[in-house]
């Protein structure tokens, strides 16, 4: 890679997160960390507003940016590749959305590199077959969207041995297996972590009562009590 490049791609890397530690940037970039030390200085002497130091972490002050990035035909094939995969378990909402920002990409994408991802030759049909059916998309939907308003949910649910239940819960986050989603919540009833299979949640009701993040009862909380593995649903 020329040095204008990495230069370049390293001011995108610390743009992209809050703080960027110079061995994250350093194996990003596949260079030591001598050599980001020496990249940065030399950024900051021509004026780019990199704050931080070695041995803490760099961000990018406020109020510089770049120009609009152009990708390449190979990000512009893996873009679609990655929506085409993604819409299989997606909730409508989130699939329209996926389409409609993917359209925005294509539009300014020179017509080699916009014609190049247009003929991406890998698909994911969606059918019954391979992707979510209508109830578990809608109800997908409402769960995610009662996540990030910290609203209750009302769930009926059936589990694998067919014995069905009622719980009010606090749904703390949507996890995706390759093959079926999975609610992580908080039972009022249980007054613990449990996890439901969105396909055997045979009706859910958004409440119009909210929650507050409390002290053991947070999806962090769920983690670090049992691992991300151990949240799929039985």
């Amino acid at each position: 890679m020329r040095r204008a490049d990495r230069l370049f791609q390293l001011v995108q890397l610390i743009r992209g997160r809050r703080l960027t530690t110079a061995a994250y940037l350093a194996e990003r970039l596949a260079v030591t960390p001598r050599t980001i030390y020496r990249d940065v200085a030399d950024l900051q002497n021509q004026g780019v507003p990199i704050e931080g130091e070695a041995g803490v972490g760099y961000r990018l002050g406020s109020g510089f940016d770049l120009p609009p990035l152009m990708f390449t035909q190979e990000e512009g094939k893996a873009l679609m590749a990655a929506v085409r995969v993604a819409q299989i378990g997606l909730d409508a909402g989130l699939a329209t959305a996926s389409v409609s920002a993917l359209s925005k990409i294509l539009s300014v994408l020179p017509a080699a590199a916009r014609a190049a991802a247009e003929s991406q030759a890998l698909y994911a049909p969606l059918n019954v077959m391979t992707g979510l059916d209508a109830a578990t998309r809608q109800c997908l939907q409402k769960l995610r969207e009662a996540v990030q308003a910290q609203r209750k949910v009302h769930v009926s649910y059936q589990d694998l041995q067919n014995k069905s239940s009622q719980r009010t819960v606090r749904p703390l986050g949507c996890f995706y297996w390759g093959k079926v989603w999975t609610l992580a919540a908080w039972c009022e009833a249980r007054r613990d972590f449990r996890s439901f299979r969105v396909d055997r949640i045979q009706s859910c009701e958004v409440l119009e009562e909210g929650f507050q993040q409390e002290s053991g009862k947070t999806l962090a909380d769920l983690l670090a009590k049992v691992g991300a593995g151990a949240v799929l649903g039985r």
